[in-house]
């Protein structure tokens, strides 16, 4: 878009100028292609490289920024200062805000219980990650320090191990990586959303990780699973293991993993206490879940539930009713709701500036190599430091030969700049070298001092010679990383705080629990709501409440046992049980089918078939005048499915659905009057769901057939003309004595 410009037009009331953009409100077309070149993408690009991925050394930009400047305020051996203050001093890195800077901060600290090696030691209220309403105290309150852990963060950072930029407004510098001593990234779990892609990372006991990461580095085959259990939590609770998926998770980084909650059982107070839960989930979600199936009745063995949670840690208590198996009905929650849940895996981290997904063994030798070219640059930064503290002090050595000499020379000569030229001039020495004897004082111009300083020339020289040779042997770089992640995991390693669950085979399958089963109504409108009315409601209650311009379509009788198979007008099927629905009464409007069974946009329900045994036949009758029998059996699944794709055929409209519990007579009427009986017993049943069927009547061109109905005694006078002896048949016209209200199909 070209620029506006400006031009000078009169103010109101007055001889001024101001300035007016010209071609204000006016819109200029631009290619769609231009608009995301030049603004979208830049900010996805922003988003995935600097704010939402992490990268190697397992930090955001964020938590970078955050940590940096807690470490150059000295909070890593001094005593906790206020949130306020840190919150306040990294914003001259970090301009997001302060709200964002203090929850980055909640995020990694000891008090959240969030990381399994929190990087921020807290004190004060700082929430709890299994809590959605326990909210953290505002920063004013609190007070933080880095953790002892942290050290090891910020190990040489000051020895040019990584690159420094500088930050927004260019006033100071900030560090590109951290360079950490060990793989954070597999440690402390990391959760981000950038656009167009996302990163997930559970964390693994550091422990094994450092075990894993030295066993990889000296042996690239190295089998993870004998040193890399499962992942382990901050939150406890227990891994159901399947080494199928962890092997998936830890070859291509992309999984789930489920992790289980762990309860005890109180048999004095007949109650279950929940102490870990998983870390995707909240103790208020889970007891929202339970709350609602208890509701719904598929929970009939909770007298209540309460949090209980305090100082002491996460306590969900439930309270059980009299007879309950405590066992049975923890299983019965797993299935059921967020006890249970799937932890989904996204190993994807920044290398280099690029987004990539990595298994375990892929992202230990990433993170080994830069170790290495961290350790590579301290060793050169120290070497640097040596070589030139060895050229000062071989130059000082040449001043022992004679010090009366150096001394004469600087008290002859006249001028203070021609000092250093002449000592370099009588001993033979470079300008570095003079201007370091020259600046030494009077009182040190002695042979011993001279002597003392001397002696270092040999350690100088071996220790030199050291690190020159560590620099061109990768294996001795090597063995510096492996030292460093032995240190580690002896001094910060903990036991696994989430213990491996292992299902027995019985467990994996389903438990099919029991459903009440008690005498029902069913009804369903035209206009899709549902209602399942007892018996006894059904009669106490007055008049069906519907919504204006409804009716009921079908009422069936049946058992809360019965499976229900909703056909919509994209032929498809949607199944549920009736114990699914609530029982309700006649006075209200019902389910709307469509949103309960989360169906798609402008998708509605046409009909309703009720079975226990899918026994019987589905009848599908079409405007080209084919009709379909499929067998009730194609739409049963092994599996709970909830939805069936190509239900019936899409290839002509549909006219009517029916359901058969055995074959009978329908009657079928033309648009241009024909009435045609036949019976269902001379169609063959199909097993193909989406099969356009047989041609039942024979329509003249741009004729299609207009309804099909159950053909019952008494809806024809003479219905004798009408039926067929063979199909398919063209029907007859009805004489006058054969209409009536009952044919106005």
């Amino acid at each position: 878009m070209p620029p506006r410009k400006k031009k000078e037009a009169p103010k109101r009331g007055s001889g001024e100028t101001s300035a007016v953009i010209e071609n204000a409100g006016i819109v200029i077309e631009q290619p769609i292609t231009n608009t995301l070149k030049e603004n979208f993408m830049p900010y996805a690009m922003s988003v995935i490289v600097s704010r939402a991925i992490p990268e190697i050394d397992g930090f955001k930009p964020s938590h970078r920024k955050l940590l940096y400047t807690m470490y150059t305020m000295g909070l890593l051996r001094g005593a906790r200062t206020k949130s306020a203050n840190i919150v306040g001093q990294t914003m001259r890195l970090n301009p997001h805000g302060d709200l964002v800077i203090y929850e980055t901060m909640v995020r990694l600290s000891r008090g959240y219980q969030a990381l399994l090696h929190a990087y921020v030691d807290s004190k004060g209220n700082f929430g709890k990650a299994y809590s959605r309403d326990m909210a953290f105290a505002a920063s004013r309150y609190t007070e933080a320090k880095l953790a002892p852990i942290a050290s090891q963060l910020f190990a040489d950072i000051d020895s040019d191990t990584v690159d420094f930029v500088g930050n927004y407004d260019n006033t100071t510098k900030e560090p590109t990586l951290l360079p950490v001593t060990f793989p954070t990234i597999l440690v402390n779990s990391n959760m981000g959303i950038a656009v167009g892609m996302a990163s997930s990372i559970c964390s693994f006991n550091l422990a094994e990780v450092c075990e894993t990461a030295e066993a990889l580095m000296k042996n690239p085959e190295h089998d993870i699973f004998s040193t890399l259990k499962a992942p382990d939590f901050a939150g406890g609770g227990y891994v159901v293991y399947d080494e199928d998926a962890l092997r998936k998770i830890y070859e291509t980084g992309r999984g789930g993993i489920k992790v289980r909650s762990r309860y005890t059982f109180d048999k004095a107070s007949n109650c279950i206490d929940v102490t870990e839960i998983p870390p995707s989930t909240t103790v208020e979600a889970i007891m929202d879940k339970i709350i609602d199936l208890v509701k719904q009745g598929k929970i009939r063995e909770i007298a209540d539930i309460r949090d209980e949670t305090d100082l002491k840690g996460l306590k969900l208590t439930i309270d059980l009713r009299r007879g309950t198996d405590p066992e049975k009905l923890m299983q019965k929650l797993f299935r059921m709701t967020p006890l249970e849940d799937t932890f989904s895996c996204n190993f994807n981290i920044l290398i280099g500036g690029a987004p990539r997904v990595m298994g375990i063994a892929e992202i230990v030798t990433e993170w080994a190599a830069f170790r290495r070219e961290c350790v590579k640059r301290r060793v050169y930064h120290d070497l640097k430091i040596k070589q030139d503290k060895l050229h000062l002090l071989l130059g000082l050595s040449k001043i022992l030969l004679d010090i009366d000499k150096a001394i004469r020379i600087v008290r002859e000569t006249e001028e203070e700049r021609e000092v250093v030229p002449n000592l370099m001039i009588g001993f033979g020495i470079d300008e570095i070298q003079a201007d370091y004897v020259a600046e030494i004082r009077l009182r040190h111009l002695n042979r011993e001092y001279i002597l003392n300083r001397t002696k270092e020339i040999d350690d100088l020289k071996a220790q030199i010679a050291e690190m020159q040779d560590i620099l061109a042997n990768v294996k001795r770089i090597d063995k510096i990383i492996i030292d460093e992640l032995r240190e580690v995991a002896k001094k910060y390693g903990e036991p696994r705080r989430t213990l491996l669950y292992y299902p027995t085979d019985d467990e994996e399958e389903a438990i099919d629990e029991p459903v009440p089963d008690y005498p029902v109504h069913l009804f369903f409108t035209k206009e899709g709501y549902f209602k399942k009315i007892t018996p006894l409601s059904l009669r106490m209650g007055g008049d069906q409440k519907l919504k204006e311009g409804d009716e009921i379509a079908q009422a069936v009788e049946s058992t809360n046992s019965a499976q229900l198979l909703f056909f919509t007008n994209k032929c498809q099927v949607y199944k549920a049980d009736a114990n699914d629905f609530p029982d309700t009464k006649a006075s209200v409007m019902g389910e709307y089918i469509p949103a309960k069974l989360g169906m798609e946009d402008g998708e509605t329900a046409l009909f309703m078939a009720v079975t226990k045994d899918y026994t019987g036949y589905m009848l599908f009758f079409f405007e080209n005048g084919k009709a379909a029998k499929v067998d009730l059996s194609g739409y049963a699944t092994k599996t709970k499915r909830k939805k069936l794709l190509a239900a019936y055929s899409d290839k002509s409209p549909l006219v009517g659905i029916h359901q058969l519990e055995e074959d009978g007579e329908f009657l079928l009427k033309a648009l241009n009057n024909r009435m045609l009986i036949i019976h269902t017993g001379a169609m063959t049943p199909k097993t193909t769901k989406n099969t356009q069927g047989v041609q039942v009547m024979t329509l003249r061109k741009n004729l299609l057939l207009g309804a099909a109905v159950p053909y019952q005694d008494g809806m024809l006078a003479n219905p004798h003309r009408f039926r067929a002896k063979s199909i398919p048949a063209a029907g007859s016209f009805p004489r006058p004595e054969d209409e009536g209200e009952q044919l106005m199909l």
